[in-house]
């Protein structure tokens, strides 16, 4: 090979470092910046200015639904060129539905949209959605199994924590979970806050291998739900898991 179709060669390796490299450069620079996760006393996260208890009557039980402001999404850590950030991802398109009767969480169906998902890199989202494959897939669902006891939430100013038992569905694989979750009255409302610690090859998705990005193995789903009571609605009586 002649000198000068050896240099055009390097160019050419080069050129392609840089094209593939780059993206998660890019994330690295801005990976400093990863919101804390998703919380009810996480120091800067903005908390709804209802969120100080109201001092008049509150009764829990009841149909809720899944209001504005909630939010959800992934939090992982990972090492590029040597150096360890973590990852997060979030979107606000959040649904679903929880009933409370005499004073237990009997029902309870979280679902969120994961093409939504964004974070920092338009590139990494793009590979996330490809790894879950949303568009087959487009929903992320919790499922309470058990009754999760929220005596005294109406009277508490801090945050009420409990663990609750369900199963996420991810990539139309369902596994069970357990959540610890921190719920509190806000006004007329209850804001409820989780994380679900998961291992990604137990929902079929494998991580790719590049010789410059390596990501942890496991992760966690965070959520922060602003619930707005059904108006009028009946609190239909507990099902059996």
């Amino acid at each position: 090979m002649s000198r000068g179709a050896r240099w055009i060669l390097v160019a050419i390796v080069a050129a392609l470092v840089i094209v593939l490299a780059g993206p998660y450069v890019v994330a690295r620079l801005s990976a400093g910046t990863a919101p804390p996760p998703l919380g009810l006393q996480t120091p800067g996260e903005t908390i709804s200015p209802t969120a100080t208890p109201d001092p008049g009557p509150f009764n829990p039980d009841g149909t809720w639904v899944v209001g504005a402001g909630s939010q959800a999404g992934y939090r992982v850590d990972e090492v590029l060129s040597g150096e360890k950030g973590t990852v997060v991802g979030r979107t606000d398109e959040v649904g679903g539905t929880l009933v409370v009767t005499d004073g237990e969480l009997v029902r309870a169906e979280i679902t969120v949209k994961t093409g939504s998902i964004a974070s920092s890199s338009v590139v990494r989202d793009d590979a996330f959605r490809r790894l879950l494959e949303t568009d087959v897939f487009p929903d992320a669902v919790f499922i309470l199994t058990e009754p999760v006891d929220l005596e005294g939430v109406e009277e508490r100013e801090e945050p009420l924590t409990v663990q609750a038992r369900g199963t996420l569905t991810i990539r139309d694989v369902t596994e069970p979970v357990t959540v610890t979750l921190e719920a509190r009255r806000s006004g007329d409302g209850v804001q409820v806050s989780g994380a679900i610690p998961v291992t990604f090859v137990d929902y079929g998705v494998h991580l790719p291998e590049l010789p410059f990005v390596t990501v942890e193995p496991s992760g966690t789903v965070e959520m922060l739900l602003e619930l707005e009571r059904v108006p009028g609605a009946p609190s239909p009586a507990p099902t059996s898991p």
